[in-house]
């Protein structure tokens, strides 16, 4: 079997949420398949405050349309592991919703600095950068 897609499969419970240890709150979702798994993720593990479990519960949040909420978690997330390239792509999305395609740049040259230009994370933020830019 192979690896999931890493942008709409739930962390693998090794990863960030070694146990569930609370029951998902039912809301009102978007994305079902994408955003209720990356929040059923954050929520439920034991430990809630590793970089990987704030950047997706950033995720979540943002696609729910809570953009600001989820630019502070993507935050956390970066105070926590400066060099996880993920965070920063998802944080750069966000700013290029905001409109402050300046702060996604930085971002962009971040995530350049750890992983090059060929990484996913690179060429899907310079994608949503570059797209912000043409309308």
């Amino acid at each position: 079997m192979g690896q999931p897609d890493r942008k709409n499969a739930c962390c693998r419970p090794a990863a960030c949420c070694p146990t569930p240890t609370a029951p998902i709150t039912p809301i009102a979702w978007p994305r079902p398949a994408v955003t209720r798994k990356h929040w059923r993720c954050s929520t439920r593990c034991k430990q809630p405050n590793t970089a990987k479990a704030l950047n997706y519960r950033g995720y979540a949040t943002r696609k729910l349309g809570r953009t600001d909420e989820g630019i502070s978690y993507y935050l956390q997330s970066v105070k926590l592991d400066p060099q996880y390239a993920q965070v920063r792509e998802y944080l750069g999305e966000a700013y290029v919703i905001k409109g402050r395609v300046d702060l996604a740049q930085e971002q962009l040259q971040q995530i350049q600095s750890i992983c090059g230009t060929s990484c996913e994370e690179y060429q899907d933020l310079a994608e949503a950068i570059n797209g912000s830019t043409k309308t």
